[in-house]
């Protein structure tokens, strides 16, 4: 398949459908998929849109994430790809903050909230007070919950503005944060692009977790301290 190919993005919709439908299914019967069964489907589905892009990826420090804490994950944002990469670097289990749009979508929407995603509305307050709400109960019962502090994906790759909600988050379950940087993944979906460009490879660096607690109400210091750790494995070119 040629460099470049939009066929190849129509196949990770059609990835991502092949593993809704169960899942919306079982849940409509009442028969809900475990978290073990979703862990298995996610797991497979993002191997896949790996392994259909022929993406190399490198992971750093993921030997160094306790397997018994759960935690706030923070990453840099520069294409979907960051999706499917993390949830292949990042100790299961795994589900992420998205924007409430994406649960509108026929059967993927419905599959997100089956396997427990979280939906956020930052136009509105309250439904964005219930997305943390339900973030926090996720962390609470063994949930990695990853949200991208930049709030969207990032046209040229440089490190955008973070936004308060995921330090929120952190502040008030008493949960470190796991800074991440994911490093190539523009390079094979671009953030407003529809072809996928195979033969890539992608750096995820995994850094040492930050604890909101030590800063007390010094949110300002601990975004720039997540910010730092995120930018030192970056190319200087996308630093903020």
């Amino acid at each position: 398949m040629a460099e470049g190919s939009f066929a190849l993005a129509l196949l990770g919709m059609a990835e991502t459908m092949r593993i809704s439908f169960p899942t919306v299914i079982e849940s409509v019967i009442g028969r809900g998929a475990t978290r073990e069964v979703c862990n298995g489907r996610l797991d497979a589905w993002s191997r896949r849109l790996l392994d259909e892009a022929r993406i190399t990826l490198r992971v750093s420090g993921r030997e160094a994430v306790p397997r018994d804490e759960y935690f706030v994950v923070m990453s840099n944002h520069q294409s979907l790809y960051d999706i499917p990469v993390l949830f292949q670097s990042v100790p299961p289990t795994l589900r992420m903050v998205a924007k409430s749009d994406l649960f509108r979508v026929p059967v993927w929407g419905a599959a997100m909230l089956a396997a427990e995603f979280i939906s956020l509305d930052r136009d509105d307050k309250e439904r964005s007070r219930e997305g943390l709400r339900v973030a926090r109960e996720r962390i609470r019962s063994g949930i990695n919950v990853w949200i991208a502090p930049e709030g969207t994906r990032s046209p040229s790759g440089k490190l955008g503005r973070f936004k308060g909600g995921g330090f929120k988050l952190a502040f008030d379950t008493g949960t470190r944060i796991l800074p991440v940087t994911i490093d190539g993944t523009r390079n094979v979906l671009a953030a407003k692009g529809r072809h996928v460009r195979r033969g890539k490879h992608v750096e995820v660096t995994i850094h040492a977790p930050i604890d909101p607690q030590a800063y007390g109400d010094r949110r300002e210091e601990l975004s720039l301290a997540v910010r730092t750790s995120i930018e030192s494995s970056l190319p200087p070119e996308h630093r903020g």
